[in-house]
């Protein structure tokens, strides 16, 4: 695992700056929560009066004055948006980084398959993907009950593990690709984030187009069906779990037999 190591070392200040944002954008949120409550009525009447902003973040389904709603809405954009970034800037950066910096020659040299660097790289992702999660939910638990609130845990933990496939299959999908690149893609890991954020506000907006939540994470990770239904679509889930799957097999199968150059 000296690969491992290495790779967790050296992108241990981009872990540390996405989780320290991400973390204090929740302790902002649920720190100004209790003034929010006081002024439940007009923000729910003002919400409902938006027409399809509303709908597009199902601020139609949820109560702005209840925890739960005020963390979906708020809180769950933050996570989504902020941690899918983060999954898709690892993953693009991943294996295209060797190429680019000319350090696959060396890395090469010595006595590893292409199998196990793949591998190990993957690992470095999800435990990333994993200390990122792990901080968020400690940072809202301790928050909330520094301010005398409580969440509905059954609710709490499903919405997180929905940000955390989310942000899994986006990993996934931008590793795939990272494994064909020989530069940096920054752009298009973090351009594919944003398109599948956006691919889901406008499945809320438009009847036409609920069929874009089977392509979009950001369907099955929708706060305000989680909430309300108090569970994950299992259909969305398995087919981002899929996803996430071929994603990885792809990476493999092309990287092991990649000219290197």
């Amino acid at each position: 695992m000296t690969l491992l190591n290495f790779e967790m070392k050296r992108n241990r200040i981009a872990l540390a700056v996405w989780t320290a944002a991400i973390a204090l954008l929740l302790t902002i949120c649920l720190l100004i929560f209790p003034d929010m409550k006081d002024q439940v009525n007009e923000l729910n009447t003002a919400f409902s009066s938006m027409g399809g902003f509303t709908e597009a973040f199902g601020m139609d389904r949820l109560n702005f004055g209840e925890l739960m709603g005020f963390y979906g809405l708020e809180c769950g954009n933050i996570l989504g948006i902020g941690g899918a970034f983060f999954a898709a800037y690892l993953g693009i950066t991943s294996l295209a980084d060797e190429e680019k910096n000319h350090t696959a020659e060396y890395l090469f040299t010595h006595p590893v398959s292409r199998r196990r660097i793949v591998f190990e790289k993957l690992v470095r992702i999800l435990l990333q993907i994993i200390i990122l999660n792990a901080v968020c939910i400690l940072t809202a638990l301790i928050v909330t009950a520094a301010i005398g609130e409580e969440f509905q845990m059954k609710e709490f933990l499903l919405l997180h593990l929905a940000y955390f496939l989310l942000q899994a299959e986006i990993g996934a999908v931008c590793f795939c690709i990272s494994a064909f690149l020989r530069r940096s893609g920054i752009g298009i890991g973090l351009g594919i984030a944003a398109i599948l954020y956006f691919l889901n506000i406008i499945a809320n907006i438009t009847e036409d187009a609920k069929w874009l939540k089977y392509i979009t994470p950001f369907g099955y990770a929708e706060a305000a069906d989680i909430i309300t239904d108090v569970r994950i679509d299992p259909v969305l889930a398995a087919i981002g779990c899929t996803v996430t799957l071929a994603g990885i097999a792809v990476a493999f199968f092309h990287y092991c037999r990649k000219d290197i150059y």
